[in-house]
């Protein structure tokens, strides 16, 4: 692609408001799991487990910028994607362990970055999709996108971070919103199109950001991750209430 800063052209500047509001709102998954992660650590280690995974995000969809043609069309990537997004949605909503003394502080940091690494790495396949999309073959767009991710990113989960300790209720949320994007994920993986396609057509449109590829109708793609934001909030309950009893039911027995 050749850099054409075509800055005259109406096309230009709609693209370049298309990627920053993409970067608002991709950005903010992001921002949600690094906040999720770290809220635990003390002060200090959250600005550098933040910052960390900041760094993780963005390095991510730099790696996945040079292969995404090659990435959308391996079969079961999604799935398998969506699977580990749902594990760390229910493992982070569920989480109630106390920091400890006895802990090294290290241990404690490369924990919350290795649980946002593995997240970005789920999530940022989708989020380069939508940058080099709205992109529309501008490769300084392109670049300029992923780029804005670092500041609203560190930005955003700073700011999350502090307002998860004083509010835990919505750590329910953000475990929620990564079941929703799980959700979308193992519905628009290429297995599970084309067999929809195949299944029934009324289903699933041509897919206008890729070639050849599908993706499914509004009303299946908001019920796929309603039904997955559902799936992590039940299983985190039944977890956290089975995890009470079996505590409440070792005490007595002490006592």
């Amino acid at each position: 692609m050749d850099f054409n800063f075509a800055f005259d052209q109406p096309t230009f500047w709609v693209s370049l408001l298309q990627i920053i509001w993409i970067d608002l709102l991709l950005s903010g998954d992001n921002a949600v799991v690094i906040a999720l992660a770290c809220r635990k650590l003390p002060a200090d280690q959250r600005k550098i487990g933040i910052l960390l995974g900041a760094g993780a995000a963005v390095g991510l969809r730099i790696i996945f910028a040079f292969f995404i043609t090659f990435l959308l069309g391996v079969p079961f990537l999604k799935i398998v994607g969506g699977l580990l997004l749902f594990w760390i949605a229910i493992k982070l909503a569920t989480d109630e362990q106390e920091d400890h003394a006895d802990v090294a502080a290290s241990e404690n940091l490369w924990g919350a970055v290795r649980t946002i690494a593995i997240a970005d790495a789920v999530m940022s396949l989708d989020n380069v999709v939508a940058i080099a999309a709205a992109a529309k073959g501008h490769p300084e767009l392109f670049i300029f996108g992923l780029l804005l991710t670092i500041p609203l990113i560190i930005a955003g989960a700073s700011i999350l971070s502090s307002v998860l300790q004083k509010y835990p209720f919505l750590i329910w949320i953000g475990a929620a919103l990564l079941g929703w994007i799980a959700g979308e994920m193992i519905l628009g993986d290429v297995v599970v199109t084309n067999w929809l396609a195949a299944t029934n057509p009324a289903l699933v449109v041509p897919d206008p950001e890729t070639q050849g590829l599908f993706t499914t109708i509004k009303p299946l793609h908001y019920a796929a991750a309603a039904a997955g934001a559902a799936f992590v909030l039940i299983a985190a309950y039944v977890l956290k209430r089975r995890r009470h009893t079996t505590v409440e039911g070792t005490v007595k027995d002490e006592s």
